[in-house]
């Protein structure tokens, strides 16, 4: 079965043609776009920056991928929206179509030229630049209900944040990724992560997603998991997991059970040599991603004596022209 969606939009464009960015007010899982009251009155030329605002109609079919900037924009909206998941529409080739922007207080400006758009801003008052990308920030176009976000900065459009979730100021959701539920996010969340209710990211913790060598493997947390500070994990987790606080696990990790086994993370195909084939043979049901697990990293933490020899003796400073030997206090 096809499913469509569309919207409204007011799209900027440079006098190039150069679509820089595309806002939907309401975006529908409906055939025909519907007008939005006021929208026209907003669209024109804009001296300062350059360019015009253009509405735009557009109807997508989301099992097949974006064809221009504006088809992008409308696909990342109904992510942030939530009237689509993470994975309920196809993003493929999305960063190619995608411009990078200068993202300033004044709207999206070109980079080409920045400079002399700057100083045209700067007559009407000051300007800030919040970054250059081709992602903007998730609220300058979409505010979803019941979700705290501490610092706009980390959390990119396309963001699915469900009702009842928490972005911390050190928290980072990716476009195309986020949560189902109810969760506290203090470390990052990488594109294409989906993280159920119930569960949290703890502080400096990181879910390794598609993105950046992350692989084609899509990494999903279940409900009431538990990655803790300084933590992460490469492979997807089942309900009621914890990866304890320092410990990293990916797929190519050697974890050693409580009998005494080594497993991989994820073992390759068929090899019933990973952390999923033992959840199923333990349980004995045919579960997708390990449940149940607790992640511990193993070893002495060592203490003793700080050694005062090169290279941890103070360098000797200078003072009044007199050498004094801190290492002697």
């Amino acid at each position: 079965m096809t499913r469509t969606a569309s919207a409204t939009g007011l799209a900027t464009v440079t006098d190039e043609g150069q679509v820089l960015d595309t806002w939907y007010p309401a975006p529908a899982l409906t055939e025909v776009p519907l007008p939005v009251d006021g929208l026209e009155r907003t669209a024109g030329a804009h001296q300062a920056r350059g360019g015009r605002r253009e509405v735009v109609p557009r109807v997508v079919v989301l099992e097949a991928g974006p064809v221009d900037a504006s088809d992008a924009y409308l696909r990342l909206h109904l992510l942030s929206h939530r009237l689509v998941t993470p994975h309920g529409c196809d993003l493929t080739g999305i960063f190619g179509l995608l411009s990078n922007v200068v993202w300033t207080t004044a709207g999206p400006c070109a980079v080409e030229g920045f400079e002399s758009t700057r100083m045209r801003l700067l007559a009407s008052g000051p300007v800030q630049v919040l970054s250059v990308d081709k992602f903007p920030r998730m609220v300058d176009y979409v505010l979803p209900t019941g979700v705290r976000v501490a610092d706009a900065d980390r959390v990119r459009l396309g963001a699915h944040l469900a009702a009842g979730t928490t972005v911390m100021h050190e928290g980072f959701v990716n476009f195309n990724a986020g949560t189902l539920g109810t969760s506290m996010v203090e470390g990052r969340i990488s594109a294409g992560v989906v993280v159920d209710d119930g569960s949290d990211i703890g502080g400096g913790a990181s879910v390794m997603g598609t993105l950046s060598g992350g692989g084609a493997e899509v990494v999903r947390i279940g409900k009431r998991c538990l990655v803790g500070a300084n933590a992460g994990t490469g492979i997807s987790l089942g309900v009621d997991c914890v990866v304890e606080a320092g410990c990293y696990v990916t797929a190519r990790s050697k974890v050693t059970l409580d009998d005494g086994r080594g497993v991989w993370g994820r073992g390759p195909a068929g090899s019933h040599s990973s952390l999923i084939d033992v959840a199923r043979d333990r349980l004995g049901r045919g579960l997708g991603d390990p449940p149940g697990l607790r992640l511990v990293p193993r070893g002495p933490l060592l203490c003793g004596p700080r050694p005062v020899s090169p290279p941890y003796r103070l360098p000797t400073p200078m003072i009044n022209g007199t050498s004094r030997d801190r290492n002697a206090a």
